[in-house]
């Protein structure tokens, strides 16, 4: 093991402390963390395979939903294998590549799973708004290129995040306070000024989430103003019910993504297990919440489902 404090330009290893000050109940906190990871994987697999297997699903609000479930496993599994090798294998150590590796698909991931929110919006817009042309304007090539677009874009702006950290020299410590490979945690280490590596991932992260949040806001304000136009209450009631699994899981995503940032940015104050388990919070509650919201708030997803339970208790 090297010493902890190495002049390295690039260290082999580094050492994730957990939640500095809880180390001795990193057990105990192993439990419902890996509890909500079980949920995920199992709920948004069981999202993926219903959609798979019934062909009435295959409509643009459910693929999007499908592309949604993929970044979420992605994310989650990025995150919480070795999260919890550190509190129950007490498995500190991570190479300096597979550090690089998790950050990469951390900050990608999370991107893309805001533009996915993005799409399910204009989906949304397009089902109220225009509903005749619903089928025509958003196309199985259409909603393809949309997800292309959405990929490439968290792969194009979070890329040079790995390769700016590579080139820094770190010659203070190798000790990360944190959980996983954070961005800010990392670049910290490096002994020298990190003030434009540090600017260009705040401004990208705030480019890319002001901009979606805006934009889903925008749908929403059009979604608002044709609903409120409806003949029929029952009709104004039916519609908006047709997009309230998506204001759950975007109102979840971006509230606890506005705090880490927030807290990140002001809140030099604020205890250093806070900011951990924020962090935390923010990828591993959208994962955990979304199979659950869209399982429990859409009926087909639903019925399919308590179908299948049916004919195998059925043949059981």
């Amino acid at each position: 093991m090297l010493p902890l404090n190495t002049s390295l330009p690039s260290p082999m290893s580094f050492f994730l402390l957990g939640i500095p000050g809880l180390e001795h109940i990193h057990v105990w906190i192993g439990i419902p963390f890996c509890s909500m990871y079980a949920v995920a994987v199992v709920g948004n697999v069981t999202i993926l395979a219903v959609v798979r297997a019934e062909r009435s699903l295959h409509e643009p609000m459910f693929l999007f939903l499908c592309m949604l479930s993929v970044t979420d496993l992605v994310l989650s599994t990025s995150t919480l294998p070795r999260m919890l090798c550190l509190f129950w294998l007490r498995a500190h150590d991570i190479a300096f590549d597979a550090c690089l590796t998790q950050m990469f698909f951390i900050h990608s991931f999370t991107a893309m799973e805001s533009g996915f929110f993005l799409a399910m919006a204009i989906d949304r817009y397009v089902a109220i708004c225009d509903p005749l042309r619903h089928a025509t304007i958003l196309t199985h090539t259409r909603i393809a290129k949309m997800g292309a677009a959405v990929v490439l874009r968290g792969v194009a702006f979070f890329s040079p995040h790995p390769i700016l950290l590579r080139q820094l020299p770190y010659c203070r410590t190798r000790i990360i306070a944190h959980t996983y490979c954070e961005f800010m945690a990392v670049v910290k280490l490096a002994c020298v000024d990190t003030g434009p590596t540090k600017r260009y991932s705040l401004s990208v992260a705030s480019i890319i989430g002001s901009s979606d949040g805006f934009f889903i806001a925008v749908s929403y304000a059009l979604i608002l103003h044709a609903v409120f136009r409806l003949p029929s209450r029952e009709a104004s009631l039916k519609a908006l019910r047709t997009c309230g699994s998506h204001v759950c899981v975007i109102l979840v995503f971006y509230s606890t993504a506005v705090f880490t940032f927030l807290t990140h940015r002001f809140g030099h104050n604020v205890a250093p297990q806070i900011h951990i388990f924020i962090a935390n919070m923010y990828l591993l509650v959208p994962p955990f919440l979304n199979p659950i919201v869209y399982g429990i708030r859409t009926k087909k997803i639903r019925d399919h489902v308590l179908s299948s339970l049916r004919v195998k208790v059925a043949w059981l």
